[in-house]
Order: structure tokens, then C-alpha cells, then sequence
């Protein structure tokens, strides 16, 4: 079980990375750069192993979702927010980097999905890549992230070389 929850973490653990700072690109409504300020918050209080900034980002119904293919059969894990959270504070020996690109956000009134390619590596080496989904909602306090989910796969990752 503490397994699927640390891979988990290695799939989201440090995307922040590759998300502009909000603000950085003019082309972004105040509503897409407060949700990539949320997401880059959750990042950065992961690589600082900081739960408490984790835990300011996610709404407290939310889910974490990860999906791909054992022994060639689809398969989905529910991971604990707890649980993810309190590995986030737990010191690890090498950086967990997780790199984005083709980043999309869409918003319809107080519902946003952000939908990003990515990377993981532990340390310099390549541990996986897919897709990262996070749902958010605009609350009175702002935008919170709601759900993660991301797919994975050991093969077939086309990286772009800037990444």
C-alpha cells in the first residue's frame, strides 16, 4: 500500500519546476495565474518538504488518483491525501523532479482542470512520464486543488529536448 502512495508522489513531486511563476507570461487571465500559483505551491512545499504548504493547496475532500497498465491490464489506485501529505514531510535521499510541458488550463466558472505532459526523475535518472490532471475550485478562499490524477509509463516517453 505505502507503494502506490510514494509513487504517487514521485509522479507529482516536482513539477513546479517547469510551471512559469505567475506572471510570467502576459497571456494568462488572473484566474489561470492564481491556478498555476497553486500548483506551484504545492511543488514547492514538496520539494521543501513543507506538508503544511501541501495541505494549503488541496480542498479537504480532496483525491488522489493514479492510473496505468499491470501485467497488461488497466489498473487505478486512490491514494490518501493523509497519507501523501505526511510522505511529503518525510526527509528522501534524492531530488524528485518532475518536468512539464504542453501545459493546458480550463475554466468554467468555479471548476478548473489543468492538463500537462510530464517527466519524473529521481535524481538524474528517469523514472517514469504521462500525464498530470488536476481539477480545482474556486472556493471563497481561492482556487484548491480538488483531485490529482495522472497516468504512467516506464517506456515510450518522448521527452522534448528543452525538459
Amino acid at each position: 500500500m505505502r507503494r502506490p502512495i510514494v509513487a504517487l508522489l514521485v509522479v507529482i513531486a516536482g513539477a513546479a519546476l517547469a510551471l512559469p511563476a505567475a506572471g510570467q507570461d502576459a497571456g494568462f487571465s488572473e484566474d489561470e495565474e492564481a491556478i498555476r500559483s497553486v500548483v506551484q505551491h504545492l511543488f514547492d512545499g514538496m520539494r521543501a518538504g513543507d506538508s503544511a504548504a501541501v495541505r494549503s493547496t488541496l480542498d479537504d475532500s480532496a483525491r488522489l488518483v493514479s492510473t496505468g497498465t499491470r501485467d497488461g491490464e488497466p489498473v487505478m489506485h486512490s491514494g490518501s491525501i493523509d497519507s501523501f501529505v505526511e510522505a511529503v514531510g518525510r526527509p528522501h535521499d534524492e531530488v524528485w523532479d518532475e518536468r512539464l510541458w504542453d501545459i493546458e488550463i480550463r475554466i468554467d466558472d468555479a471548476l478548473a482542470t489543468v492538463w500537462t505532459q510530464y517527466a519524473f526523475y529521481v535524481g538524474p535518472k528517469l523514472s517514469h512520464c504521462g500525464v498530470d490532471a488536476f481539477q480545482l475550485f474556486k472556493s471563497a478562499d481561492g482556487w484548491k486543488i480538488l483531485q490529482i490524477a495522472d497516468t504512467r509509463r516506464t517506456e515510450g516517453c518522448e521527452i522534448p529536448e528543452d525538459e
